[in-house]
């Protein structure tokens, strides 16, 4: 069967957009055809810096002919009904066939067509799919309707070999492309894609991306390897560079010794982001020696030259000096003033109109964090000096010319400064997980200063305002939420959160108190009392805090931060469902003993009995919702034992009056297993209850008080959970 070559050559296309746009061009094309009914046998795209291409196999030479039948109107029918469906399918009144119906006869009109030459259908459908194709950026071109990423030069289009004819953004469609743009010469003429590919290999084009990539990593390997090195990897840069360049060429360039004092992540920022140079390290010697930078760079060129490079390895290596050279002096420049003294700094820089400056979080940071030392029993000076110290790398120079390398700058002029090694590290790792790929800090002063940082930047960003919407999340709430998840689990931290943000409010709004609230907070903070801060103020007249101003703005962010819950432990496997059964239930926001009676309750339905109680529960939900709207009144009362008449009802009433002060003693001492297994002992009773006991009896007063029973067996196992929440 024929195939369809496509190539769109431009000017050079931006590297990190180039995969995303080969796959829709792709997916734009296929679409088309398959909605022509034109089917096929594979499609494969490519991308590099100056073409995409899609390639697609199998392809017919025509639609395939259809025949479609169309409804008419019945045969009694005005012939005003009839004139309109003749007008409508294009039909004579002889053309048509009457069908018998459960309704009466009516007419059937048979519409056939034939299908069109595949090459007609490209030729209509190309241009509009190239239109559609969602640039991220693009320009526009005078004269034309048409945005284009890039200056558009050249579309190759052949079907089974032979040209199909279109025009796009003022180019007409050929068989005629170009190869490398220094190393070809003159046009190339292609049919089909073997030649296609095969032609641009001699002239010095790699069509594929993944090759491009094979050869970069492998020859860049062998490099090192010559010289006793490794290659430090880096997935993105390698992507990055596999858009580049067409015909990769591997160069190792030397980095000045003066520069090798630098950090090594200053060193490999630098390279990467200005350069996109790959950096080289010195495996280490023994097991105790780590891997160090090595003086020397990879760079991937796009030309082949007559000197093996030397030249363009000069001249990088000149240009890498340059940088390194700004990179030097933003360094020393930095060491000459202490962390310690840069915090008064951060009072210049905005966090957010409506959350204070950064110096503002620091503060409420630093107390949130002294509250963990002390729940954790952690050393509270540590932590306060990492936690005040933490954001003070943010008015450095290195710092302010790559963001990225904020908290590692702080830690490298922390150890300048002489500061404990632990608050060093603190200062490192507090932005950590970065994401779901990133490892949540373990060490006990990272941990807690993490947490602070994370729970500051949640609550006071969701109390001004700045929710995440569903396409829309620019002070990243959802990693946050995710970080803060990780953090507590992966450590087993124990804290009340609602706790915590009452005491932040209470302690951090110093605008807010008095001169003697200030010092008796500030007194309450440093003696890191938690009860005590977030109840201090409360007895103050006039004072509220947000936490009280409105309530439901917390149970909103807590409720968000249960959602979140929920994709954390989607990959273990956990229930969203039973989370919210177990969170609906309220006071619940220690979320490691939330997360372990979810997993209880998990285990307890798997059961033959938990699964059969769900079921009873639903019967009972359900009957008292019935007979409660019913009746427009309320069966949550006690039960009354006088009026207990079958065997069963009395047996049930006293296994729920042992039972529930069993599961309360259960849940309160957080034995949430042994809880499940006095939940289990319900079952045979209640199995019995609905077996042999008829709810709606003719007596009212015994049919009220088998409702109350029910409403007690309700209540009983909304100890553990609310079961209305638990899916099938």
């Amino acid at each position: 069967m024929p195939d369809l070559l496509l190539e769109l050559f431009s000017e050079e296309i931006p590297a990190r957009m180039q995969a995303g746009a080969a796959k829709d061009l792709e997916r734009l094309v296929v679409g088309a055809l398959s909605d022509r009914g034109l089917l096929f046998e594979a499609a494969k795209s490519f991308a590099g810096p100056r073409r995409l291409t899609l390639a697609i196999a199998g392809l017919p030479a025509k639609q395939p002919d259809v025949s479609e039948e169309l409804k008419g109107p019945k045969v009694e029918a005005p012939q005003a009904a009839l004139d309109g469906f003749l007008r409508k399918t294009g039909l004579t009144k002889e053309q048509l066939k009457v069908e018998k119906t459960p309704k009466g006869d009516v007419y059937i009109g048979v519409i056939a067509r034939n299908g069109r030459a595949t090459a007609d259908v490209l030729a209509e459908i190309l241009p509009d799919a190239f239109a559609k194709l969602p640039w991220p950026k693009s320009m526009h071109f005078p004269g034309s309707a048409v945005r284009w990423v890039r200056p558009l030069h050249g579309i190759v289009c052949t079907f089974d070999g032979e040209v199909v004819p279109f025009e796009f953004a003022g180019v007409t469609s050929s068989n005629v492309t170009s190869g490398h743009r220094f190393l070809s010469h003159g046009p190339i003429e292609v049919r089909r894609f073997e030649d296609y590919e095969e032609k641009l290999r001699r002239a010095h084009v790699v069509l594929d991306a993944a090759e491009r990539k094979e050869i970069i990593v492998h020859e860049s390997k062998q490099k090192a390897f010559a010289l006793g090195l490794e290659l430090v990897g880096d997935v993105g840069l390698l992507e990055e560079v596999a858009g580049l360049a067409e015909w990769p060429v591997v160069l190792v360039g030397t980095i000045e010794d003066e520069f090798m004092a630098l950090p090594p992540e200053i060193l490999q920022t630098y390279m990467r982001t200005h350069q996109k140079y790959f950096a080289l390290k010195v495996p280490p010697k023994g097991e105790t020696e780590g891997a160090r930078l090595a003086p020397k760079f990879v760079l991937v060129a796009n030309m082949l030259a007559e000197d093996g490079g030397k030249e363009i390895v000069a001249g990088n290596e000149r240009v890498l000096r340059a940088r390194l050279s700004d990179a030097k002096f933003f360094w020393d420049q930095d060491r000459k003033r202490t962390l310690e003294s840069r915090v008064d700094d951060l009072k210049n820089i905005v966090f957010h109109a409506n959350a204070g400056t950064l110096f503002d979080r620091a503060w409420r940071a630093t107390l949130i964090a002294m509250l963990l030392a002390k729940t954790l029993r952690t050393n509270v000076d540590e932590v306060r000096r990492a936690a005040m110290l933490a954001k003070a790398d943010l008015t450095t120079g290195v710092v302010g010319e790559f963001p990225e390398l904020q908290g590692t700058m702080g830690y490298y002029y922390a150890i300048n400064d002489g500061e404990d090694g632990d608050v060093a590290s603190a200062i490192r790792e507090h932005y950590k997980p970065l994401g779901p790929n990133d490892s949540a800090p373990n060490a006990p002063l990272t941990k807690i200063v993490a947490l602070a940082d994370k729970f500051d930047a949640l609550v006071k960003l969701w109390q001004a305002g700045e929710k995440p919407t569903g396409s829309k999340d620019p002070f990243a709430q959802r990693r946050n939420a995710l970080g803060i998840i990780r953090i507590i689990l992966e450590n087993g931290i124990r804290i009340s959160l609602t706790l915590l943000a009452k005491a932040e409010h209470v302690l951090a709004d110093e605008r807010r108190l008095s001169v003697y609230q200030q010092r008796v907070a500030q007194d309450l903070a440093l003696k890191c009392d938690v009860t005590g801060a977030a109840n201090m103020l409360n007895e103050e007249a006039g004072f509220s805090s947000w936490y009280r101003e409105d309530e439901l703005a917390w149970a909103e962010l807590l409720g968000f931060i249960a959602d979140r819950l929920k994709v954390a432990l989607r990959e273990k496997g956990t229930r969203h469902d039973l989370i919210d059964a177990v969170f609906s239930l309220g006071n619940e926001d220690d979320l490691v003993r939330l997360v372990t009676r979810v997993e209880a309750l998990q285990a307890f339905l798997k059961t033959d009995d938990g699964a059969n109680l769900l079921v009873a529960y639903r019967r009972a939900a359900n009957i008292l919702r019935d007979e409660e709207k019913r009746d427009k009144t309320s069966y949550d009362g006690d039960p009354d034992p006088e009026l207990l008449a079958a065997p069963e009802e009395k047996a049930l009433f006293l296994e729920l009056a042992t039972a529930s002060e069993l599961i309360r003693a259960e849940v309160e001492r957080e034995r949430f297993v042994e809880a499940m297994g006095v939940m289990a002992r319900l079952r045979a009773p209640v199995d019995a209850f609905f077996e042999h006991v008829t709810v709606n009896d003719k007596n009212p007063e015994l049919r009220a008080n088998r409702l109350r029973l029910l409403s007690r067996l309700r209540a009983t196992l909304h100890l553990v959970a609310d079961f209305s929440r638990i899916e099938g």
